[in-house]
């Protein structure tokens, strides 16, 4: 999986890194649910180290409800019980340096060593949390509930509803999913970027029924009430980079 995709390097926006990548991934039954949301708002809970990237005058936030399997260290095989398990993040984009990328408010996932070492070892803001992902034909029927001092709860199904295909740069879609870098900011105010390679997304639209979406608002994020933006994506196999300064 690895070294076909990084022969694949035509759609990116920037050189892959000439360091090894050390980590793969692979992500399945994705939801990309977005919403505009307020620049003001955004602004005062994201770092004033990372600019928002906008698109045409607009911020989004989204809700990516999806789940992982083949999670493991360069050149160390899948373990059972421990690379597969279900994950969703809170997400809005931002751009230092003119390198696009992403800026998490939260990821959840179940298996508590991996939320363990991504938050010892690359600073995200990772929650142990009970969840669900249960395939039923082609909908997905999902669950994941957050508890502790800040609560968090999403509770819903989804599904494609046409034919994938790939986002055309200056797109919306494209902007919202072509991303080949996150962004975290250390406690010393400190920025580091970790760089991602996948192949181009293969997107469908989509339909969903959320019946409970707590996720955003437990980052301080209020979404509007008009119904998000959704696409869906079958899969998207990953390596990724040791984080460095920007």
């Amino acid at each position: 999986m690895s070294a076909a995709i990084l022969r694949a390097t035509a759609h990116r926006p920037w050189p892959l890194p000439v360091r090894p990548w050390i980590a793969r991934q692979s992500w399945h039954d994705l939801l990309f649910a977005h919403w505009p949301v307020e620049i003001a708002a955004l602004r005062r809970l994201v770092p004033a180290a990372l600019p928002l990237a906008l698109h045409e005058g607009l911020a989004w936030v989204g809700v990516v409800p999806f789940r992982m399997s083949d999670v493991a260290p360069r050149g160390v095989p899948s373990l059972p019980g421990i690379s597969a398990f279900p994950e969703l993040n809170v997400r809005t984009y931002v751009s230092p340096g003119g390198r696009p990328g992403v800026y998490f408010f939260s990821l959840d996932a179940t298996n508590r060593l991996a939320v363990a070492a991504a938050r010892m070892l690359f600073g995200l803001p990772y929650h142990g949390t009970a969840m669900s992902c249960v395939r039923r034909g082609d909908e997905i029927d999902y669950a994941c509930r957050r508890a502790g001092r800040v609560p968090a709860e999403f509770r819903g199904r989804y599904r494609p509803t046409g034919p994938p295909a790939a986002p055309l740069p200056g797109t919306l879609a494209h902007f919202l999913t072509e991303r080949y870098c996150l962004y975290t900011v250390r406690a010393d105010s400190q920025v580091r970027r970790l760089e991602i390679h996948h192949p181009p997304w293969a997107l469908q639209p989509a339909s969903a029924d959320i019946e409970v979406n707590t996720m955003a608002l437990a980052a301080g994020i209020a979404l509007p009430p008009a119904p998000p933006l959704l696409h869906f994506a079958a899969r998207q196999d990953v390596v990724c980079w040791w984080p460095s300064p920007p």
